[in-house]
C-alpha cells in the first residue's frame, strides 16, 4: 500500500508564503541579530544570508553593500520626499512645503521605534557607518535646496537662501529626531519635531496676512508730505483735510 503524502493545496501554500517575512525583510532582521551578538566589523555578509536562509546573490538584489543593509528604507524615503517636492505648486508655502517633507523622514523612523533606537545605538560605535549617515543626511539636503533652487530662482541671493534654508531644516529635524532617539524612543517624536521645525519657519517663512474679521474693512493709511519746518499746526491741519476728503 502506497504511504506517499499529499500535495499540499493552494491555500495552503499561501498560507505559507504569507507567513514568511519578505527576503529583504528576512536579510535586515538577520543582519540585525548578528550585529549585536558579533559586532558590526565581524559579521560578514556570507554570516547575513547564511542566517537568513538565502544565497549570496540574493543579498546584493536587495542591497550594494553591508552598509546599506542598516539604513534599508532611505531609498524609499528619499524617493517620498523628491516626489512630495515635485508635487507642490505655486500656492505651497517653499519654507514650509520643505518643512512638511522632512516630516517625512521622522515618519519613516516613527514607524518602528525599536529598529530606529537599535540602530541609531549601532551607527554610534562604528565610525564607517556614521560617515554612511551623513552622506544619506546630505542627500537629503540635496533634495531640499533644489525645490528651494527652483523656488527662489528670481530672488537676489535665491541660491544661498536655499542652500541656507535646506540645511536649517536639516539641522533642526536631526537635532530633535536625535533626542528623541537618545531617550530610547520615547515620548512624542512629532511634536520635537514640528517645535525645532517652528524656528526655521519663523526665522525664514512669510506668514500669510491675516484677513478681515467679518464686514471689516482695512484701516486707511493717509501719507503727508510737507515742507521742512512746517508749523505742527500746519502739518495737523493738512491730515484733516485730507481725511474731510475721505
Amino acid at each position: 500500500m502506497s504511504t506517499s503524502s499529499a500535495a499540499p493545496g493552494r491555500d495552503e501554500k499561501a498560507e505559507a508564503g504569507a507567513a514568511k517575512p519578505p527576503m529583504r525583510d528576512a536579510l535586515v532582521a538577520a543582519a540585525f541579530q548578528l550585529f549585536p551578538e558579533r559586532g558590526y566589523e565581524q559579521t560578514t555578509i556570507d554570516d547575513i544570508v547564511a542566517l537568513a536562509g538565502v544565497g549570496r546573490r540574493s543579498f546584493f538584489r536587495y542591497f550594494p553593500s553591508k552598509e546599506d543593509v542598516v539604513f534599508p528604507d532611505h531609498e524609499r524615503c528619499l524617493a517620498d520626499m523628491t516626489a512630495f517636492l515635485a508635487a507642490s505648486d505655486e500656492e505651497h508655502e517653499p519654507v514650509l512645503r520643505v518643512c512638511d517633507a522632512a516630516r517625512l523622514v521622522l515618519r519613516m523612523y516613527a514607524e518602528n521605534p525599536t529598529f530606529s533606537v537599535q540602530r541609531y545605538r549601532l551607527t554610534k560605535k562604528v565610525p564607517g557607518l556614521r560617515a554612511y549617515e551623513l552622506s544619506v543626511v546630505w542627500r537629503y539636503e540635496r533634495a531640499l535646496a533644489e525645490y528651494l533652487r527652483e523656488r527662489f530662482a528670481g530672488r537676489r541671493d535665491g541660491t544661498l537662501q536655499a542652500d541656507v534654508i535646506a540645511a536649517a531644516v536639516v539641522a533642526a529635524h536631526n537635532n530633535a529626531l536625535r533626542s528623541w532617539l537618545r531617550s530610547d524612543g520615547q515620548g512624542d517624536a512629532s511634536a520635537a519635531v514640528d517645535h525645532a521645525l517652528g524656528f526655521v519657519q519663523t526665522a525664514f517663512g512669510t506668514a500669510p496676512a491675516p484677513a478681515p474679521a467679518g464686514d471689516e474693512k482695512p484701516e486707511d493709511v493717509v501719507v503727508v508730505v510737507s515742507r521742512r519746518g512746517a508749523p505742527l499746526w500746519r502739518v495737523v491741519q493738512e491730515i484733516e483735510a485730507t481725511l474731510g476728503r475721505d
